[in-house]
């Protein structure tokens, strides 16, 4: 990203901050499905329609952002690499050339095959086999990101490293951030159902949940250690240099984000379970779903970060 020109920088922090929360989306409902939904309504049939018809809407919404957002993505940065103007760029040389022969188009082919398959996964999602293709074609169209950015430029073994810690922190963050979405979704309809054929799916899904955000924090904690060691390398960085201080940015919104899913997992979910004579459950599952909300609003403020850190000079780099 370093030869980004200065009037592609803040059209191409945007189009990445768009394209990572429509794959995050995607990606997160799909993981939201089979981890989670799917094994929380088997004791109630009569949800499972909804809630499918809800996965598969986020999912397709995703889906067709992300692939307008990647267009975009793909004719800014032959706008950046060749110096052009916008409509000099938006030739068949200069886009071949980009598509064909840089690391950036080569990911690109990759994400866009990958796009493919899961548009027909998603069009025959009925069958089952193809919905765990599907959740593996949005796997591997969010972790290929990773050769996009400043990981795909790491060198070596370090290189190595590198990719792989920022393919697992995009997953972490889709697991959780994007299966919030039909999270909420799920949630605002057994709020607004009082039929007791929703309450128990609800609060399953809500512990199923939580034990995913469990594990998705602790592989973003780990492997966002990993990346800020390679491309901050310091303390003084840190503080020092405009990537640092944004950076420092993002893990604050992280920790606000964290504070919600504490509420939402000791707190407001065992509530879930007191009998729903006295009110608690309702309220409960109202905070609940509020809560979830703000989380995704965190969320999203964090890929929009992530977007602009993508444009900017590791700190590393600076000092």
């Amino acid at each position: 990203m370093d030869g980004l020109g200065e009037a592609t920088i803040g059209p191409m922090a945007v189009i990445r901050a768009i394209h990572f929360i429509a794959i995050a989306m995607t990606a997160g409902a799909l993981i939201f499905r089979l981890g989670v939904a799917e094994p929380a309504l088997r004791s109630a049939p009569a949800a499972a329609p909804v809630v499918r018809r809800q996965v598969l809407l986020v999912a397709w919404i995703g889906l067709a952002v992300a692939v307008a957002s990647g267009v975009r993505w793909l004719q800014l940065e032959a706008v950046s690499m060749s110096g052009l103007p916008f409509n000099e760029a938006m030739t068949w040389d200069v886009l071949s050339t980009v598509v064909n022969e840089t690391q950036f188009g080569l990911a690109s082919k990759i994400r866009f095959g990958l796009a493919i398959i899961l548009a027909v996964c998603l069009v025959f999602d009925r069958l089952a086999p193809l919905r765990w293709l599907a959740l593996g074609s949005a796997i591997g169209l969010l972790a290929a990101i990773a050769w996009t950015g400043h990981a795909g430029a790491t060198a070596g073994k370090m290189g190595d490293l590198h990719l792989a810690a920022d393919a697992l922190h995009l997953i972490a963050a889709a697991a959780w951030i994007g299966g919030l979405v039909p999270l909420a979704l799920l949630l605002s309809v057994a709020r607004g159902n009082q039929a007791f054929a929703w309450a128990s799916p609800a609060r399953d899904a809500a512990q199923r949940f939580s034990a995913l955000g469990v594990v998705s924090v602790g592989t973003l904690l780990v492997s966002g250690i990993v990346n800020a060691w390679i491309l901050v390398g310091s303390v003084h960085a840190l503080f020092v240099t405009g990537y640092g201080q944004l950076l420092m940015l993002k893990i604050a919104v992280f920790a606000i984000m964290l504070a919600f899913a504490a509420v939402n997992r000791f707190w407001l979910t065992p509530q879930l379970a007191i009998s729903p004579e006295d009110g608690a459950e309702r309220k409960a599952l109202r905070q609940l779903t509020r809560n979830s909300v703000i989380e995704i609003a965190l969320g999203f403020t964090i890929f929009a970060i992530v977007g602009a850190l993508g444009t900017m000079h590791p700190a590393v780099h600076l000092i």
